[in-house]
């Protein structure tokens, strides 16, 4: 009669463990699924039973609720802001090179040998122009595709998405591309500030001779622009500057001000893409730092449902060996 009781005993004790087991499980699984939600306040975690169809207003609230935390909108508006700056850069700064070499045809070197340097280097960096484009299209399209890859990462650890070493090493590889094209712009930035201030100097010289009836101390004749001064063409280039009448004409054509215009639109795209790029630096350290906690933690929960499988192995054991000696 003992042993029946205490075979009795046993069994009561072993199924109080499994229901302490099965209750931690629930309340995981309730944990992990607020987790997921972003939900601060207790909610009842959906199920398939009764009424409710998966294909419901509920069940796509939810699902749309879903998609919408997913989108990188961090990742998004660095995006949109490169694609604008870079956009504004080529585009405009081609356009611009374009007139720069009509004005000096016309007005400041008329032996196209004396140019002919310019002249290639111009269309030359037209065509890395074409290769800026190209290359930013495609790299802002890897980069808004690598932040909804570490969103989804984020947000769905705790489920069957896997982060992978692979995954957190071309994270890092992207901080680093970032960080180099980021000063390489710097620099693009500050070559595309130049061709603004020259095109200012004849501007300001434009407006002098405007005010020439109010002063009369200075002569038309007297102002001057010499766009030797600043090297783009040689010393012995002709006429190489203009000066009164000459100059007005050149402030009075419609190249002069659209390609300054221009070149301000460019110089102001390259600050927008150096912001970009800063921004989507900040981004992609963020993303690598949270693949890496994501990392630990998958590690974490992968040694916990070890140590319960372990445990559940455990009590089965016990169990059968009970059963045995009954």
């Amino acid at each position: 009669m003992k042993p029946a009781m205490e075979t009795a005993a046993e069994e009561t004790t072993e199924q109080s463990q499994e229901r302490k087991v099965n209750s931690s499980r629930q309340e995981m699984e309730i944990g992990r699924y607020h987790w997921m939600y972003g939900s601060s306040r207790p909610q009842q975690v959906p199920t398939m039973s009764g009424s409710m169809s998966p294909l419901g207003t509920g069940g796509c609230f939810e699902c749309c609720i879903k998609c919408l935390g997913g989108v990188p909108y961090a990742s998004l508006v660095a995006t949109i802001l490169c694609f604008s700056g870079v956009a504004l850069f080529c585009g405009c700064g081609h356009v611009a090179l374009t007139g720069t070499v009509s004005i000096l045809e016309q007005h400041f070197s008329s032996n196209a040998s004396d140019h002919a340097l310019l002249t290639e280097v111009i269309q030359l960096m037209q065509y890395v122009i074409y290769g800026i484009a190209s290359f930013f299209f495609l790299y802002g399209i890897i980069l808004l595709a690598e932040g909804f890859y570490t969103t989804s990462a984020v947000k769905e650890m705790h489920s069957e998405f896997k982060t992978t070493a692979c995954g957190r090493c071309i994270s890092g590889m992207f901080v680093f591309l970032t960080y180099i094209l980021g000063v390489a712009w710097l620099g693009v930035f500050g070559f595309s500030a130049v061709p603004v201030f020259m095109f200012y100097n004849i501007w300001s010289s434009c407006e002098v001779l405007k005010g020439l009836p109010v002063n009369y101390t200075t002569t038309a004749e007297q102002i001057c622009v010499d766009i030797r001064q600043y090297g783009i063409i040689p010393w012995n280039a002709l006429p190489g500057k203009a000066c009164g009448t000459a100059l007005g004409n050149i402030c009075s054509t419609n190249e002069f001000y659209m390609s300054y215009h221009l070149f301000i639109v460019a110089c102001a795209g390259a600050g927008a893409t150096v912001i970009a790029l800063i921004h989507f630096l900040m981004i992609l350290a963020s993303n690598w730092a949270y693949l890496k906690d994501a990392s630990k933690m998958q590690a974490y929960q992968d040694i916990k449902a070890k140590e319960e499988q372990e445990l559940q192995d455990i009590q089965s054991r016990s169990k059968e060996q009970l059963n045995s000696y009954t």
